[in-house]
């Protein structure tokens, strides 16, 4: 067949599969082959259910909350195991200082941990030796004088006995044991015991963990590093450097001013008079190394020492600390911080009320740290980027 002249033929498909060639004008738009029709549903099979993404996206929802709060709650339950870890690192970083300066010696590691162990110990013993006799003997003087205490209480003409008449404390104190002494006095003797238990259980916890990671801190701080791309990892490395040295000058800083603290107490108690005035430094140094209330805890305890001189003698010695307490917490203390952190004063104040309350003593101790750590990081991430921008 001749086809006419200015006409061209184009092929197309149909459903029933049969193709058909056209003759169409040469400027006509190319024609779309036929689609197939949808295949109709086999016999007896019934049609697929309507999906619900609300349905599925909610059910997600709520198994991650739900796993979310069950982690958290055993976070909570593990929350004075980490309390104790986060303790153990702290001072494992802290003696860091001293640890490396004894392996420059060619001290080996296992060695240089050995012999922090042994002064730590040496410390303790030295602690004990003062302590204990004093509180011995003042616990058996205690003891003697309990029942001429008791008959004073009897007595309706003295003092106490006129107190004991009007707000009865003898029968205030035998409802607190217990009536006659029995359960409650066994409840307060187990709680004491298990209080006792407990403390010795969390020093042993902290104290080995400690030594295990003074001992393999180096390969600890290696692997932790791993987990930093490669092209950061040599300023990750300068910057965890920087920190643990500064919290090592911090904790340098916080033994300084212990000692000042103990010091100025054995000095003060030897020029009034009061008794056991060695211990009783060594108790307030002790108790200087907690942030905020350890050395008011401190002053309370020697002013209540210093009643077995005379009352004038005791206001007097609360009167030191009070004065020492504002000097030490406006003059020694920043001034300190500042120099072994390079911190602001204010920005110590507030970072060791904040971890007080979050962590307690612990959060006190690592407070200052953890605000030297977070400014180093501002400085080295956040700080020049908003400047560049």
């Amino acid at each position: 067949m001749k086809m006419p002249p200015g006409l061209r033929v184009v092929t197309t498909g149909a459903a029933d599969g049969i193709r058909r060639r056209l003759l169409v004008p040469p400027d006509a738009a190319p024609t779309a082959p036929a689609a197939d029709p949808p295949p109709s549903a086999a016999p007896g099979r019934r049609p697929a259910p309507t999906r619900l993404p609300g349905f599925s996206t909610g059910l997600r929802l709520a198994l991650g909350a739900l796993t979310g709060w069950f982690l958290f709650s055993q976070l909570l339950r593990l929350e004075e195991f980490l309390t104790l870890l986060l303790l153990s690192g702290f001072l494992a970083v802290s003696l860091e200082p001293v640890v490396a300066a004894l392996c420059r010696r060619r001290l080996r590691r296992g060695w240089a941990v050995a012999a922090v162990l042994g002064v730590f110990l040496l410390l303790a013993a030295g602690f004990l030796l003062l302590v204990v006799p004093p509180v011995g003997q003042e616990a058996g003087v205690l003891a003697r004088r309990i029942p001429l205490w008791l008959d004073q209480l009897h007595d309706h003409h003295s003092l106490p006995g006129r107190i004991e008449d009007r707000f009865h404390l003898a029968e205030q104190a035998k409802n607190a044991l217990g009536g006659n002494g029995g359960p409650g006095l066994m409840g307060g003797v187990l709680g004491a015991g298990r209080l006792l238990l407990d403390t010795v259980t969390s020093v042993t916890v902290v104290v080995t963990v400690t030594l295990y990671l003074m001992a393999g801190l180096p390969d600890i701080k290696e692997f932790c590093y791993r987990f930093v791309k490669g092209s950061r990892r040599d300023r990750a490395r300068e910057l965890t450097e920087e920190i643990l040295s500064r919290t090592g000058r911090y904790m340098l800083g916080n033994l300084v001013t212990s000692a000042i603290a103990g010091l100025a107490t054995a000095v003060w108690c030897a020029a009034v008079g009061v008794p056991y005035a060695a211990a009783l430094g060594v108790f307030v140094a002790l108790m200087d190394l907690v942030p905020i209330v350890g050395s008011t805890i401190g002053g309370i305890v020697v002013s209540l020492v210093a009643l077995a001189v005379s009352w004038p003698v005791a206001l007097a010695t609360a009167g030191f600390y009070i004065g020492f307490r504002l000097l030490e917490d406006y003059l020694i203390m920043p001034r300190t911080m500042k120099f072994a952190v390079d911190v602001h004063p204010f920005v110590t104040i507030v970072a060791v009320l904040v971890g007080g309350a979050l962590l307690g003593i612990v959060g006190a101790l690592v407070a200052v740290p953890a605000a030297v750590a977070l400014g180093l990081l501002l400085d080295e991430f956040v700080f020049p980027h908003l400047d560049h921008r």
